[in-house]
């Protein structure tokens, strides 16, 4: 394939094939779910193309299973009859790498409900990382981070106005080459197709927007459901004044789920620690868009507004390191969550992978005062846990806006976002 750019998926994709019969790519629209398959895939066919195709698929799925494989099943939703259909022919077959299915959208409970444990690996497609988007330099890779003893040491790199574009802007493949209005324009567009298009049995395109926009404005915060909804409102055209209604508790649920299944909302669950004492977690989830360019785009922010606000951008920029930790994570079967117990102490980030190993984040946008708090808080959390979960640590780490990488006398990473990579995952050119 020509011109195609490499995805920090591609190895988990690549490994996943060797493993299960077949691989479900999924996540939000237009984030390269179809090129990146076809990548991996050596025929394939898209359900999309019309309508008859999807209704052919539907009635009889073996039509299109014939094909080199991996045979890519693209939009496989459509047929919903095709789940059924890949998991008895993978039986038949016994082989592994025999399909990609890929969609924008999580099927409904009646059309998996028979099991495909065994049979399918799931892969979620993301935004890019700031390394896949060429902004990263990857001097550090991330699992390095989980091997003992890791020094980092890395210079140079972009500065605070760049991280403030690329939050505009995004990861999204098509967004890459815009400029900022451009990308902003699209991403405008985006969010009209979601409250319109996209949400099964929404009615009030107006009301999904207004809870899109309480929700930006509640990036990586705790805000409660309640709280979200009792922002979301909008005019009452049935009013003489400007009398606002809010969304009602059961909407905004209703609603989120709706976001999430289309992948467009995901929570950040908080840490399950096991910690055996009197300390109580706080147990609400944050927030956070698929991409911080979303939110962005429903507050109509630009870069420079977000560099006049250095409170908001602080909480855009945490978002965005989430993000890639996301990715990142994902490569190594982990899982990331966070930390904020009844005294408030928090830890914005914990990656821990299947086997327990864990490593800490806290993030900054840079300055040596909130480095220090930083340090403080992953110390004070260590310093909480019972000895074996102490031993599961790998590494604790201050994610910055900053310049510099490198380990501070008590053992602490201090990294800029700007040097975090998977090199040992995907090479940095990026094309073949």
């Amino acid at each position: 394939m020509r011109n195609y750019t490499s995805r920090v998926a591609d190895s988990t994709i690549a490994r996943y094939l060797e493993t299960f019969g077949a691989v479900i790519i999924e996540g939000a629209r237009a984030t390269g779910k179809t090129t990146t398959a076809r990548h991996a895939s050596r025929s394939d066919v898209s359900l999309d193309k019309s309508p008859e195709l999807a209704a052919l698929a539907q009635t009889d799925p073996s039509a299109v299973f014939q094909g080199e494989t991996p045979r890519l099943i693209d939009e496989w939703q459509l047929a919903p009859n095709i789940w059924n259909a890949v998991r008895h022919e993978v039986d038949e077959r016994r082989d592994a790498g025999q399909f990609i299915l890929t969609g924008s959208a999580t099927p409904s409970d009646d059309i998996t409900r028979h099991s495909g444990a065994g049979r399918f690996g799931r892969i979620k497609l993301r935004t890019m990382s700031l390394y896949e988007s060429g902004i990263s330099s990857g001097a550090v890779d991330f699992s390095d981070l989980f091997t003992p003893d890791y020094r980092p040491a890395a210079i140079e790199g972009v500065d605070i106005a760049t991280y403030a574009k690329c939050i505009v802007k995004g990861g999204w493949p098509r967004t890459q080459g815009m400029s900022e209005n451009t990308a902003s324009l699209y991403l405008a567009s985006y969010i009209e197709d979601i409250v319109r298009m996209d949400i099964d049995g929404v009615r009030d395109p107006e009301r999904v927007k207004s809870l899109i926009r309480s929700l930006a404005r509640n990036i990586s915060t705790e805000a409660t459901l309640k709280g979200i909804a009792s922002e979301a409102k909008i005019l009452d055209a049935n009013a003489k004044d400007d009398t606002s209604q809010s969304v009602s508790i059961p909407t905004a649920r209703k609603y989120l789920d709706s976001l999430s299944k289309i992948f467009i909302l995901e929570e950040l669950p908080p840490w399950s620690t096991h910690i055996r004492s009197k300390v109580r977690q706080r147990v609400s989830p944050k927030w956070h868009f698929v991409d911080p360019a979303l939110a962005a785009a429903a507050l109509k922010l630009s870069s420079k507004l977000l560099l006049n606000d250095l409170n908001a951008f602080g909480l855009f920029f945490e978002s965005l390191c989430v993000r890639d930790l996301r990715i990142f994570a994902e490569l190594m079967d982990g899982t990331v969550s966070y930390y904020r117990d009844e005294k408030s102490l928090e830890v914005d980030a914990i990656v821990e992978l299947f086997d327990g190993k864990w490593a800490g984040f806290e993030i900054k946008l840079g300055g040596d005062s909130y480095i220090d708090e930083g340090a403080g808080n992953l110390m004070a959390l260590y310093n909480k846990l019972p000895a074996a979960k102490q031993k599961d640590m790998m590494s604790l780490n201050v994610l910055t806006g900053g310049q510099t990488s490198y380990q501070r006398p008590d053992g602490i990473n201090v990294l800029s976002i700007g040097h975090l990579g998977a090199k040992s995952a995907m090479p940095k050119s990026g094309t073949t």
